[in-house]
C-alpha cells in the first residue's frame, strides 16, 4: 500500500517541563507552546498537508492549577495566533472536547474561530481541547440513547459519523513530544493504524526540521495494515 500523507496528529507534551529547565514560568512555557503551534501548522500548510489533528489538553488534565494559566493565554493570544491562518491561509479549525465546564469567553472564542473558518479548505486543523477519548465513547453513547438513533453497524460511515473527527481520514502519522510513549486516551478509534513515533523533544523545542525528518522516516515505513 503506499504511504501518502494526508493526516498528521500531534501530542504536545513537554511546555511545563521545558519552561522548569529554562527557568521559566509555566505561563511563558505554554505560551511558547502556543507559539510552536502556529509554527508547525505553517509547515504543514507549507507541505501541503490535508489534515493536522492536535492534542493540546486533556479532561484528564483540565483540573490541573495550571489551567487557569492556559486559559490566560487563550484571553490573550488565540486569535492573534489563529487569525492569519484562517483569514490569509485559508486554515479550517475544528476544536473537539467537551464544552460543558469551559468559561464562557473560551468557548466564544472557539465558537468565534469555527465559524470565521468554516468555509476554508487549504487545512484542516484539529485541536482537542479538555478532550478524551473514553468520554467521547460515552458521549456517543448518551446520544445514541437520548435520541434513539438507529446505527448500521455494517456501514462504516455511520459509524465514523459518530466520532468528533467524523469523515476525515485516520491520522497516518502520529508525533508526540516530551518524551512519554503513551497515547493517553487520545483519539484511539482513530488510530488504529497510524504509525507511532515518539521524541524526547519537549514541545517548544519541536522544530519543523525534526517534524520533516520524522515525516522523512514515515515514508520509509512499507505499510502492510496488519500483523
Amino acid at each position: 500500500m503506499s504511504n501518502n500523507l494526508n493526516h498528521i496528529a500531534l501530542i504536545l507534551d513537554g511546555n511545563k517541563r521545558w519552561a522548569k529547565l529554562k527557568g521559566y514560568s509555566s505561563t511563558a512555557g505554554y505560551s511558547k507552546g502556543f507559539e510552536n503551534i502556529k509554527k508547525i501548522v505553517r509547515y504543514s500548510l507549507n507541505r501541503k498537508l490535508q489534515n493536522l489533528t492536535i492534542f493540546a489538553l486533556s479532561s484528564e488534565n483540565y483540573n490541573r492549577s495550571t489551567i487557569n494559566i492556559i486559559y490566560e493565554i487563550i484571553y490573550e493570544n488565540f486569535s492573534k495566533i489563529f487569525d492569519d491562518l484562517v483569514k490569509d491561509n485559508g486554515v479550517k479549525i475544528k476544536i473537539f472536547g467537551s464544552r460543558k465546564n469551559l468559561p464562557i469567553k473560551i468557548k466564544e472564542i472557539f465558537e468565534n474561530i469555527e465559524n470565521i473558518s468554516s468555509k476554508n479548505n487549504k487545512l484542516n486543523l484539529n485541536i482537542a481541547f479538555n478532550y478524551g477519548f473514553k468520554e467521547e465513547v460515552k458521549n456517543i453513547l448518551q446520544n445514541i440513547k437520548k435520541n434513539n438513533l438507529s446505527i448500521n453497524i455494517n456501514n462504516e460511515k455511520e459509524i465514523d459519523k459518530l466520532f468528533y473527527i467524523g469523515f476525515l481520514p485516520d491520522p497516518d502519522l502520529l508525533i508526540r513530544t516530551g518524551g512519554y510513549q503513551r497515547l493517553s486516551n487520545f483519539i484511539m478509534y482513530n488510530l488504529t493504524y497510524t504509525e507511532l513515533f515518539f521524541t524526547e523533544t519537549l514541545w517548544p523545542d519541536f522544530s519543523e526540521n525534526e517534524y520533516q525528518s520524522i515525516i522523512d522516516k514515515y515514508f520509509k515505513i512499507k505499510r502492510k495494515y496488519g500483523l
